[in-house]
């Protein structure tokens, strides 16, 4: 999904997709406007170089290897941040340190002054990403995480991520022609991120990049990027739907709605999923259920998992529905046979983002029937 993105993006060249990745050639116009406009992307990386780093001093002459002067002005500070694992690099904490102490040498030998460290307000974001004997490096142009929209709290119980959110979403094929509803919201990340497709909304519309903090920044470029995405919003062409049964959470629905500037595209409506209205035919539902994760919960859900089912079949007849579970368990008492299913992860939990066509007829029937034969 980020690959077709990145292919709709201008001035984008080169989409590669690899594992945990995709790579892409670009100016720093692109840059901007991916940091802008993609919706599935964590982050948005410069490559400035790759290669072995088995050992301490691998890591350190790789690092060393880098013009790090053309990036980091005098009296800028820097942070250098460090994931996956590597064959010599029990700690990231060490890689780390190794990358630094490469920086501040190189630069140090050729101005004559060290920069300085500041691990919470750095001007340059060093990335380094360790995978077997091979490290690459990179600047991080977009800082806090491109799933941070700024319309949600961080910290409060919202576990699905704007990006994945986003994801399922563009997996199931909407594109805000569609009606769309979601009967358990929460906190409404799935409308909200609905909405963003449906009016064309840049996910990145109201927050800033590390990347402006560059010396090299342009900040008359990124206002024309800015300036490009929100000419190109438009009006949701079909409703977006978001229930919930907690009061607390049709509040927390409107407010976010409100702040990621959606609020008039979304709907949020108190009340019960068995008493979902019947939605026209052609809409998209898409739920994230609870999963039960904890001992005990799995039983006591197996019956909001049968509603959802029955829902689909009383209210959803011409619509397709997806639902995102890491509980295979619990998915079976939809009752109903999926037609999709493909491997997400929710974190550290591994889901599935199931598809089910709800039809009139005998095939309805069928489907209700498949629940003695397993999904």
């Amino acid at each position: 999904m980020l690959a077709a993105e990145l292919r709709g993006l201008a001035g984008v060249g080169g989409v590669e997709p690899g594992r945990g990745l995709v790579a892409f050639r670009g100016d720093l116009a692109t840059v901007y406007r991916a940091n802008l406009g993609l919706r599935t992307a964590m982050r948005v990386l410069l490559h400035v170089a790759a290669g072995e780093c088995g050992s301490r001093a691998a890591l350190y002459e790789l690092a060393s290897t880098v013009t790090w002067e053309e990036f980091l002005a005098p009296g800028q500070t820097l942070v250098v941040d460090v994931a996956g694992q590597g064959e010599g690099f029990e700690s990231t904490a060490f890689a780390a340190l190794v990358v630094k102490d490469a920086v501040v040498d190189r630069l140090r030998t050729r101005r004559g002054q060290r920069p300085d460290v500041s691990r919470t307000d750095a001007d340059v974001r060093i990335h380094v990403h360790l995978h077997g004997r091979r490290a690459d490096l990179a600047l991080d142009s977009s800082g806090e995480p491109l799933s941070h929209r700024g319309y949600r709290p961080r910290g409060g119980p919202a576990p699905l991520s704007e990006a994945l959110a986003a994801g399922c979403l563009l997996l199931a094929g909407y594109d805000g022609s569609q009606p769309f509803v979601d009967p358990m919201a929460g906190t409404g990340t799935l409308a909200i991120e609905a909405a963003l497709i449906a009016t064309g909304t840049a996910p990145g519309d109201q927050r800033t990049f590390a990347c402006e903090r560059w010396h090299f920044h342009r900040p008359e470029r990124l206002a024309a990027e800015r300036l490009a995405t929100r000419s190109a919003r438009r009006p949701a062409a079909a409703t977006i739907l978001a229930r919930d049964l907690d009061p607390q959470a049709v509040a927390a629905i409107r407010h976010n709605a409100m702040a990621a500037g959606v609020w008039g595209s979304v709907q949020a409506g108190q009340g019960d999923l068995r008493d979902l209205p019947p939605q026209p035919a052609g809409s998209l539902l898409l739920a994230n259920p609870p999963y039960g994760e904890r001992l005990g919960e799995v039983e006591e859900l197996s019956e909001l998992y049968h509603a959802l089912g029955d829902t689909f079949k009383q209210r959803l007849t011409g619509s397709t529905a997806w639902v995102l579970t890491g509980s295979p368990d619990l998915a079976k008492h939809i009752g109903l046979r999926a037609s999709r299913r493909l491997v997400l992860f929710n974190g550290p939990i591994e889901c599935r983002l199931l598809r089910f066509d709800i039809v009139e007829g005998p095939l309805k029937q069928a489907n209700r029937e498949c629940r003695l034969c397993g999904p």
